[in-house]
């Protein structure tokens, strides 16, 4: 599908974007850091299934780290203490599972560092040009060191994340808040506006948000899933809408 196929972004009131996987490839990071950490546990702990990638994309993706941990292990039947954000890394409790998490995917950031896709930052370009507001609705806490370690953050004047959720008890993904927030914190209508996902779980909570165009980035959710979930196009890449 060409630029002249699809729709206009600059002719929306504002364009909402997800964080990982569709502006930075952190995704990537993410589901290293996520196969790594579960893979040595349900070991240690003797749980089946082993953990496969599916479960990333079933559990994980696009959802507060807490709440992604607590939806991977009820699947394999797992209660453990919900703890608390402060519990450290060797807690065995859904906020110590989670931030052991987390270690792993801030030595990876140190070390390697991230930069944003290039389509993605064509299409930014291209809105901020056009003077259409935008604004980043993630779930991870990480958000804005991302953006940083990026050189983006400048570009956002609204970074809706999961540690402003945390904060003001903002339900995650897919439940709609997230991104009825962002709007209200950009000043936007959703029902004007276009929202740029590539996690089912992000695109349910956009649609659910009333959102009028949500789009779905394809890095390997599934088109098909994405579209049930209820993206109105799915793009490989967002230098589609600019090529």
């Amino acid at each position: 599908m060409t630029a002249d196929e699809l729709p206009d972004l600059t002719t929306y009131d504002g364009v909402l974007f997800d964080l990982d996987g569709v502006l930075t490839p952190t995704a990537e990071v993410h589901m290293s850091a996520w196969q790594a950490m579960f893979t040595e546990l349900f070991a240690d702990w003797g749980v089946e299934p082993a953990y496969a990638e599916r479960d990333y994309f079933l559990y994980l993706d696009g959802k507060k780290r807490y709440d992604g941990v607590a939806a991977l292990l009820r699947s394999r039947s797992v209660e453990v203490p919900w703890g608390d954000p402060s519990d450290p890394p060797t807690a065995d409790t859904v906020c110590g599972i989670g931030n052991r998490k987390n270690t792993a995917f801030q030595r990876v950031l140190d070390e390697v560092g991230i930069a944003p896709y290039p389509g993605s930052l064509a299409l930014i370009d291209v809105l901020q040009t056009a003077g259409v507001p935008i604004a980043v609705v993630s779930s991870s806490k990480n958000a804005v060191e991302v953006l940083t370690v990026a050189g983006i953050r400048d570009r956002f004047p609204v970074v809706m994340d999961g540690a402003v959720a945390e904060r003001d008890h903002i339900p995650s993904k897919p439940a709609p808040d997230m991104f009825l927030e962002a709007a209200r914190m950009l000043g936007v209508d959703p029902a004007r506006s276009a929202a740029v996902e590539d996690a089912h779980s992000g695109v349910q909570s956009a649609a659910a948000a009333g959102y009028a165009l949500v789009v779905g980035v394809d890095r390997g959710a599934g088109a098909d899933m994405l579209t049930a979930a209820g993206a109105h196009v799915v793009v490989d890449d967002l230098a589609a809408f600019v090529e």
